[in-house]
């Protein structure tokens, strides 16, 4: 059996479907990772055979108006509808195109479950089975907000559930013009935005996150299942650079502070603010450049700077993990049993950095709009010194570490193609 894997997006999005196309391929399985061509080596590197699509999620962000994007922090959903059609409108059909023709040999496709409009459309049309998967929940539930929902506090049940359903209706709209335009061409009927919550509801859906950091709601219909995190094993015997290892040799577990892409309109300011930081609390740190987020060319003795390193390697040698709450470093940190500084910028990490915050794992997240040397020092200060917030988390980092994440989702979808 031949299974083609879709994925889009930030690396934080593709490396959850990596692990799994890996897990895939251990069972017997063929597999094929349709991803943006700036992922070619990623897909390579791990040994998935690779179909590219036209469209460099990373060169959209940087331009102009995903800068502006990251930078309102997409607290207005209808201004995120505009800005991510603007940004998708050049390179949607295209993608769409190339994801089908991935799919030309395929016995079943597997995609990001915001991607489900999409994902259904393509197996509709070569006649396949469909899976979803999610680094992060998509569907509406009582239990808590909507990731990507501007308020990030429980304000009751039917709060919840219905800031769900707006968020489903708000990605919907992202890019429901290119999906109309692609399944007309197939003669295919226009989706509406039930559609979008319906294919979530009927088809297998795996949550890529672990039941310690969301607890299944009672309200997901069966089709839904929480897998466990997908790591990466093998990354933790990573070697590290000699001026890496030199540097962590020299003295206190240093403080991480990597912001991916997402400080790229104005990394100076971001920089300064994390050096300015860490010479507040007097602690040593590591500071990440990378996508361009933060660059800093002299620094301090105690700082070193870092442009690649596994997080899985890293992260359990570090004292504090700040970073902006994407789903895939939110799950490092946490599996390293390492109290986190969460600085959201956009979408779902307001979410994680919440969820960080109800685990005790960390403060209240510090938004980037409102980051200021001062209180990113104050934070450290406080994760680093609270020993009973370093128990819970560390309890909670062996917890993830039983998990095989991997190896569940594998046997579940192993289950629903009936191989």
């Amino acid at each position: 059996m031949c299974i083609t894997i879709f994925a889009a997006g930030s690396q934080g999005d593709i490396q959850p479907c990596i692990r799994l196309a890996q897990g895939l391929q251990k069972s017997g399985l063929e597999v094929l990772l349709a991803a943006p061509q700036n992922f070619v080596d990623l897909s390579h590197n791990a040994g998935i055979p690779f179909h590219p699509l036209r469209g460099d999620v990373q060169q959209i962000m940087a331009g102009e108006t995903g800068q502006k994007y990251m930078q309102s922090g997409g607290a207005n959903p209808i201004q995120s509808i505009l800005a991510m059609r603007k940004m998708l409108g050049p390179v949607a059909l295209q993608m769409a195109e190339d994801a089908l023709e991935a799919c030309r040999h395929a016995d079943a496709l597997i995609t990001l479950a915001v991607f489900a409009p999409l994902g259904a459309t393509i197996a509709e049309i070569r006649g396949i089975p469909l899976v979803l998967v999610e680094p992060t929940p998509v569907l509406p539930t009582r239990d808590f907000p909507a990731p990507g929902w501007p308020i990030q506090k429980n304000l009751g049940l039917w709060h919840n559930r219905l800031s769900g359903f707006a968020m489903l209706e708000v990605i919907w709209q992202w890019y429901r013009p290119f999906v109309n335009e692609f399944r007309q061409r197939f003669g295919l009927r226009p989706l509406r935005g039930a559609d979008f919550y319906r294919t979530l509801t009927s088809v297998p859906l795996l949550g890529a996150y672990s039941p310690a950091v969301i607890r299944r709601p009672q309200d997901w219909p069966g089709n839904v299942d929480i897998t466990g995190y997908w790591f990466d094993k093998a990354q933790t015997n990573w070697q590290p650079p000699a001026d890496l290892q030199a540097f962590l040799a020299q003295g206190e577990p240093p403080v991480y502070i990597g912001f991916g892409s997402m400080a790229g309109r104005d990394p100076r300011r971001f920089t300064g603010i994390v050096l300015e930081a860490l010479a507040r609390s007097g602690r040593r740190g590591i500071l990440a450049t990378g996508w361009g987020g933060m660059n800093a060319l002299d620094v301090p003795e105690k700082v070193f700077n870092l442009k690649q390193a596994p997080h899985s390697w890293l992260f359990p040698r570090m004292s504090v993990v700040v970073h902006h709450g994407g789903a895939g470093t939110t799950a490092e940190g946490l599996r390293a049993g390492k109290p986190c500084v969460i600085v959201p910028f956009i979408v779902d990490q307001l979410f994680w950095g919440k969820r960080i915050q109800a685990l005790g794992a960390g403060l209240e997240p510090i938004p980037a709009k409102r980051l200021t040397s001062a209180r990113l020092a104050v934070a450290i200060d406080r994760v680093v010194s609270d020993p009973t917030m370093r128990e819970r988390v560390e309890a909670l980092g062996r917890s993830i570490r039983s998990e095989s994440g991997v190896q569940t989702a594998v046997a579940i979808i192993r289950q629903h193609l009936g191989v």
